[in-house]
């Protein structure tokens, strides 16, 4: 198989497990904040998930940023293209650097 094949593909698979992990880590971070400022804790076997989670919403968040950043040069409106990566994390800047709209 091609590697032109799979992406396509690939990109689908990665979008549809991106998206319920990202909102489940913001659910997840919500959580947490609320227990913070209710004087309680998470269970502790949710403290290295939580670390992981500040690391991918980090990191989705920069992407999300450079998204906001290069959309407009590629005809997207930036809003609506850093949502949509801070949601699909580096597959949507994937996609954008491919868009030849220019």
């Amino acid at each position: 198989m091609n590697l032109k094949d799979i992406k396509p593909k690939l990109f689908t698979i990665i979008k549809f497990i991106a998206i319920p992990l990202i909102t489940g880590g913001i659910g997840l971070e919500i959580w947490n904040i609320q227990t913070l400022t209710n004087n309680s804790q998470l269970p502790s076997l949710l403290n290295p998930i939580l670390i992981l989670v500040h690391i991918a919403l980090a990191a989705h968040f920069i992407e999300a940023i450079i998204a906001a950043i290069y959309a407009p040069k590629k005809n997207q409106h930036p809003i609506k293209y850093a949502i949509y990566t801070f949601f699909v994390g580096t597959v949507g800047l994937l996609e954008l650097w491919e868009n030849n709209d220019i």
